[in-house]
């Protein structure tokens, strides 16, 4: 027989801050809502929780089902319980945080969710429910441990430029790097493969193209090694 519970029970969402990099620029991806509360209004991927899935079978059936997003790198990032953060009701929401590589992933609009676009943290628009408190924890939790795991790598494509590495920590952590130093710490980890290539239909000099070596990291991880930026 079914258990009965003496007390009310919360709802319980998740809910997806999905960065990548376009450029110079740090971007969220953000669906806009087609039903109420706040239709039309711009938020986060997500969705209430099933009950016979996991939090992270949701966030990762949430995020495809809205956007089209999927196997990305995933991290639970705080849960959230104000008393009036959804006017349903009791809400409690778990947050995720995302990396991608915002060009291997075609994004389109689903389910509830009738637009789908890629925002510039400077250029966010009005968020519904308390997203734009979700995002500057995200923000704060990406720029923490971007200083000590090899996180950043995940907004990269598999092949890419030292210059292309500094623009993502300076694009993340909001400041500009000494081009020298920056090179130096991160050669000396001898944890990128350099590769036989080089950038292709550039107007500039070509530049040799890396890899990150994952295999190495992880055994170097085992052993004690601190990555720190």
């Amino acid at each position: 027989m079914p258990y009965t519970y003496d007390y009310p029970r919360p709802a319980l969402t998740v809910d997806c801050v999905v960065f990548g990099l376009d450029g110079q620029v740090l971007k969220l991806l953000l669906i806009q809502r087609q039903l109420e509360p706040f239709a039309h209004r711009w938020a986060l991927p997500g969705g209430f929780v099933q009950m016979d899935e996991s939090l992270d079978d949701a966030a990762l059936r949430e995020l495809a089902e809205e956007t089209g997003v999927q196997r990305v790198y995933l991290e639970q990032l705080y849960t959230f319980g104000e008393l009036d953060r959804d006017p349903r009701g009791r809400v409690v929401t778990v947050a995720y945080y995302a990396l991608v590589n915002l060009f291997d992933h075609v994004v389109r609009a689903a389910t509830d969710a009738e637009n789908v676009g890629w925002f510039g943290l400077d250029d966010l628009p009005k968020l519904a429910f308390d997203h734009r408190k979700i995002i500057d924890v995200a923000i704060e939790r990406l720029r923490g441990k971007l200083r000590y795991a090899p996180i950043g790598f995940e907004l990269l494509p598999k092949k890419f430029t030292l210059t292309e590495l500094q623009t993502l920590y300076e694009a993340v952590l909001d400041q500009e790097l000494d081009k020298r130093n920056f090179r130096k710490k991160i050669l000396s980890m001898e944890l990128l493969i350099e590769t036989d290539e080089v950038q292709k239909d550039v107007a500039h000099r070509a530049a040799r193209l890396y890899r990150f070596d994952r295999q190495r990291y992880k055994q170097l991880e085992k052993q004690g090694f601190s990555f720190v930026l």
